[in-house]
């Protein structure tokens, strides 16, 4: 097989021992047909090189890596679902199927499923993925990856050729199964689980082991400060993706403690939505009747799982330090929102008070008028320096009305950064390249009705140059 001589596979997560996981075997597919391989970060860990007929191998029949797990491993969680615990989560339809260490940078990265077959934490499941869910997942983390999200990356989707019974969408449907690359599978429900058993030794374990892997930063030798500096690494963590996701304008849909890891970087996404427009209510889940993951009550949702974290903690480290080691999350949000504002207008922060002024201005501006969400990011890249782009824009009335003069204003004491990019030929067109669920469904239609591919390959190219100019595309191995 051939690797790159950089190759760095890891056992590491084996170490945890019994308790931690249980060994799978993947489900058998009638059929194996590549339908995504991420190219870019296969030659970031070394397997670029992979011919098609290896990748199946691999991330279809699921044989081991060369140094690697030599045994899939499902993971064991709890999990508060819409704030209802559950103790009987687990990875129910995925497994951790290898770790390796990125060339550019050195963490260690985990290469997880979904879709691969039933575990003992399935729950009377088939333990499949749908190839409408998988699709749906590549274009999520692609255009994500783009806006400068953290997010987990959708590194191969293989159809496995079985007819699924699903409610909620025509059956029976097409079969598939991912493979994402993510930094950490480590979530808030693993922290819970051996809270409800009351299994101090092995939560200790899991929090030395999380903070030596993932969080060196965190680590302290006197043990009751580690879990507080822990609580308070992961706080600012987690305040910084719910930061980006707000100046993407998306709405994660199901934030369940099982699905936020202690790494803070999005993964595992069902019912995702982009707003058209500015509105806080707007929700992704059809089954979240009460709007408790609207996209305006995200931050509320992680701070709230965050909160489960540290009654977690409480074992090891007294309660008024875990309660001041959640004081890092409101500061480190805003802090973080308003970095991530600037960069997606590809301006030089000024200063705080300005910062924060311009950030105010523009997303008034965005709740007033109603313009287009997607569309005022890509038509102000730049600031003043794209004034004349944005008058051509369609929605060039939104900015010609009163509602946006306090944005002018704001804008004019920035300039663009050195990496804005304004002459690429991305931002020579008249509109971005958006995700919405319309868009979704268009490029779901001609694969469900003639597997027909290519507004998919076409999507994914767009988004690819959206990556190019925002300077987000990532960086080949050194």
């Amino acid at each position: 097989m051939p690797l790159s001589p950089a190759y760095r596979p890891s056992t590491r997560h084996a170490d945890l021992g019994e308790g931690f996981f249980d060994v799978v075997e993947p489900a058998p597919f009638p059929a194996h047909v590549i339908r995504h391989r991420d190219g870019r970060w296969a030659a970031r860990i070394g397997l670029d090189a992979l011919t098609d007929e290896e990748w199946i191998a691999h991330f279809g029949r699921f044989e081991p890596l060369p140094g690697s797990l030599e045994e899939p491993l499902a993971l064991r969680y709890h999990g508060h679902q819409f704030r209802v615990y559950n103790p009987d989560l687990g990875d129910g339809r995925g497994f951790l199927f290898a770790q390796l260490h990125d060339l550019r940078d050195g963490r260690l990265l985990d290469l997880g499923t979904k879709g691969s077959g039933k575990t003992p934490w399935s729950r009377g499941a088939d333990g499949r993925l749908t190839l409408k869910g998988g699709v749906r997942e590549v274009l999520a983390t692609a255009v994500l990856e783009a806006l400068g999200v953290e997010t987990s990356k959708s590194f191969s989707l293989i159809e496995t050729g079985e007819a699924l019974v699903r409610g909620d969408e025509p059956s029976p449907t097409r079969s598939s199964v991912l493979v994402r690359l993510s930094h950490s599978h480590i979530r808030i429900g693993s922290f819970q689980r051996f809270a409800y058993l009351k299994d101090e030794a092995r939560l200790r374990r899991l929090l030395d082991h999380t903070i030596r892997t993932y969080l060196p930063e965190a680590w302290r030798e006197d043990e009751a400060d580690r879990a507080p500096a822990f609580l308070e690494e992961v706080c600012r963590r987690v305040a910084r993706m719910g930061a980006q996701w707000t100046a993407a304008g998306f709405v994660h849909g199901v934030l369940n403690t099982d699905n936020i890891n202690v790494t803070g970087e999005s993964f595992d996404y069902g019912p995702w939505r982009f707003l058209p427009t500015y509105d806080p209510d707007f929700t992704a889940a059809y089954f979240d009747h009460g709007g408790l993951y609207a996209f305006g009550r995200q931050p509320e949702a992680l701070v709230w799982n965050l909160a489960r974290l540290g009654g977690c903690l409480l074992p090891l480290a007294g309660q008024p330090a875990l309660e001041s080691a959640m004081d890092a999350f409101e500061p480190a949000l805003h802090q973080e929102f308003g970095a991530a504002v600037l960069r997606r207008l590809g301006l030089a922060p000024f200063d705080e008070e300005r910062n924060a002024a311009l950030v105010r201005a523009f997303f008034s501006f965005l709740r007033e008028s109603q313009a287009p969400f997607e569309q005022a990011f890509f038509d102000w890249r730049g600031g003043s320096a794209s004034e004349s782009r944005a008058a051509r824009s369609p929605a060039a009335g939104h900015y010609a009305s009163p509602l946006f003069a306090p944005v002018r204003e704001a804008l004019g004491s920035f300039a663009p950064t050195p990496d804005a990019r304004l002459d690429h030929p991305y931002f020579a067109r008249s509109a971005p390249c958006t995700m919405l669920v319309d868009e979704v469904e268009a490029i779901w239609a001609p694969i469900a009705g003639a597997d027909d591919w290519s507004a998919f390959r076409n999507k994914l190219a767009a988004i690819a140059e959206m990556a190019e100019a925002y300077g987000t595309t990532p960086a080949p191995p050194p």
